[in-house]
């Protein structure tokens, strides 16, 4: 079976938190305001992705990350809750792409692109290792 056989552009997944002090940008280095940080929203917005298609790959297979193109464009306070989606568009190859989208209570906060790629989770912890043994 091909890794990437059940994988068909629709797919979505979702996630959400509610901003806590832990996802503020004073918190985790990205800015002086206590409103959602950026890299807090983009950890959210790829959970989103990976929810929408990791359940359907064969044991053995995950993706990584590979392009992150993201607007962060207005501000949520501590108590809000933040909702990311994001929908599979197109499948090429093992390169998956998705179409991103936060919001909050009030409006959209942030939106975007994202490639991830699928791996064979062995085969890739082996070219690390070798990378690792490399520097050595």
């Amino acid at each position: 079976m091909k890794a990437t056989e059940l994988l068909k552009p629709g797919l979505m997944g979702e996630k959400a938190i509610i901003v806590s002090e832990e996802h503020t940008a004073p918190h985790v280095g990205s800015g002086v305001v206590p409103v959602l940080a950026t890299p807090v929203m983009v950890n959210l917005l790829e959970a989103a992705a990976l929810a929408a298609v990791e359940k359907f790959l064969p044991a053995g297979y995950q993706t990584l990350g590979t392009v992150l193109n993201v607007r962060h464009f207005a501000a949520t306070p501590v108590g809000l809750k933040v909702r990311a989606f994001a929908e599979l568009t197109a499948v090429d190859g093992r390169t998956l792409t998705f179409a991103l989208k936060a919001e909050d209570a009030v409006e959209i906060i942030g939106e975007g692109t994202h490639e991830r790629v699928v791996v064979n989770v062995a085969r890739f912890e082996q070219r690390v290792k070798k990378k690792l043994d490399s520097t050595g």
